[in-house]
């Protein structure tokens, strides 16, 4: 070594710059010292003993041919052998004879790939495919999970609608989260499939990245390689069971979410709502708007008036719990009280019969003879407060033999009362 480069012995003194050694640091032209290598002279003194000569021109050409001779020797589809020269964020450049190939980050491995360097490393040795050959251009794309069988292909074979799988969720999306079920098997399961109750706007809102998740197979679409999952079938659909939980007549509290001009939507339980409509807010008075009777965020009781699981609604009253004459008359009566009331209505052996204002009980009876309706002497208010305070004993009507009919006052024994559905049973005296 001199200064500035390397004196070579090529029958004559003849000097290398370090700048055509074909080496880049110091380190490396050391290790040229003694060995023989090719070169070019470039200056020629015969008179002044000055020769000069390149070696790096030399290596470049030797190096061009190979890569020329590599190029027109591959063919898209064989196997090479390579090793990792660098690695960049989309990919890996591979040394493969002398010419440098592009592995891209999306053909190192079924499995989804971000960062090339937590699957490769700078001078790991590996067996690739060739995938595309430039040889104009001098380009090669190579794959190297293209050497192990595409799992999909496989998958297509063992799944199917409604298997239940577990993965991890490898990337969300708004729309979506995909779930890696299989190494390199995706399957994606979209908002509207995360929840049976609940609107999910982004699938952040319910997964998160690298958690674990069983999901159902809703559809598998092998020609496009697609896989359609669904969260919200592990857990069931709350609304095939509503009628069980929620029968007709259940008294429920609830806190008031949303209001609208034709009622109030009440949550009943997570994700299930029911709607009081605004005529059945209240029997006291006419309101034009929910507002005038609750808020949003208030809690209040309504009973369940009907159930429609098949278009997901629940229909509540809050009127039908306010107290009634009927609700009055059952409190300050008891099964076994003798009643007095007038006979609304025959049909058969059921006897209809009006106790007050607004207060109604049935009598089933062996005997129905009917006849035409007696004639009443004053108001109903008046026959019942005369017969209730004695007025009325021993009337031809009211004998037990007498038959029914529409009109008469008659003297009955309370059978059983169903506060709750306002229903009075009635046996006669």
């Amino acid at each position: 070594m001199v200064r500035g480069g390397l004196t070579v012995d090529v029958g004559a003194r003849a000097f290398l710059p370090a700048s055509r050694s074909g080496v880049r640091d110091q380190a490396e032209m050391e290790k040229l010292v003694g060995q023989e290598i090719r070169c070019r002279i470039i200056k020629l003194d015969v008179d002044n003993e000055d020769v000069v000569i390149d070696r790096r021109s030399v290596l470049e050409e030797e190096a061009q041919q190979i890569r020329q001779t590599t190029l027109e020797t591959l063919e898209e589809g064989s196997v090479v052998r390579g090793t990792v020269r660098s690695l960049a964020a989309y990919g890996a450049f591979i040394d493969v004879g002398g010419v440098d190939g592009l592995l891209h980050v999306g053909d190192i491995s079924w499995s989804r790939v971000t960062d090339p360097s937590t699957e490769l490393a700078a001078g790991d040795v590996l067996d690739l495919k060739v995938l595309k050959v430039d040889k104009q251009a001098g380009k090669i794309s190579l794959g190297l999970k293209q050497m192990s069988p595409d799992p999909w292909e496989e998958a297509v074979t063992k799944l199917n609608p409604g298997d239940r799988v577990t993965g991890e969720v490898t990337r969300l999306t708004d729309f979506g989260a995909f779930v890696e079920i299989m190494p390199g098997v995706e399957g994606m399961i979209h908002v509207s499939e995360m929840s049976w109750t609940k609107r999910i706007q982004r699938a952040g809102d319910v997964l998160k990245k690298g958690e674990r998740v069983e999901a159902v197979i809703l559809k598998v679409d092998a020609a496009a390689g697609r896989l359609g999952l669904g969260l919200r079938q592990v857990l069931g659909n709350p609304w095939d069971t509503i009628r069980d939980r929620y029968p007709d007549g259940k008294v429920v509290e609830g806190k008031v979410v949303r209001l609208a001009k034709f009622g109030a939507f009440v949550e009943v339980e997570e994700g299930i709502e029911g709607l009081v409509y605004i005529s059945d807010f209240t029997s006291e008075k006419r309101i034009q708007h929910p507002s005038d009777i609750v808020k949003v965020g208030q809690t209040v009781r309504a009973i369940v008036l009907s159930t429609e699981p098949e278009n997901r609604r629940l229909k509540l009253g809050m009127k039908q719990l306010e107290a009634t004459s009927a609700d009055e008359f059952a409190q300050e009566t008891k099964v076994g009280d003798r009643v007095t009331g007038r006979i609304l209505q025959v049909r058969g052996n059921k006897v209809t019969v009006q106790l007050g204002e607004g207060v109604e009980g049935v009598c089933i009876v062996e005997d129905t003879a009917t006849g035409a309706p007696a004639p009443s002497s004053g108001s109903l208010a008046e026959q019942l407060s005369a017969a209730w305070k004695g007025g009325i004993k021993s009337s031809p009507a009211s004998a037990s033999s007498e038959p029914y009919r529409e009109g008469q006052l008659r003297s009955f024994t309370i059978k059983s009362i169903d506060a709750a559905g306002k229903r009075i049973e009635l046996s006669p005296a």
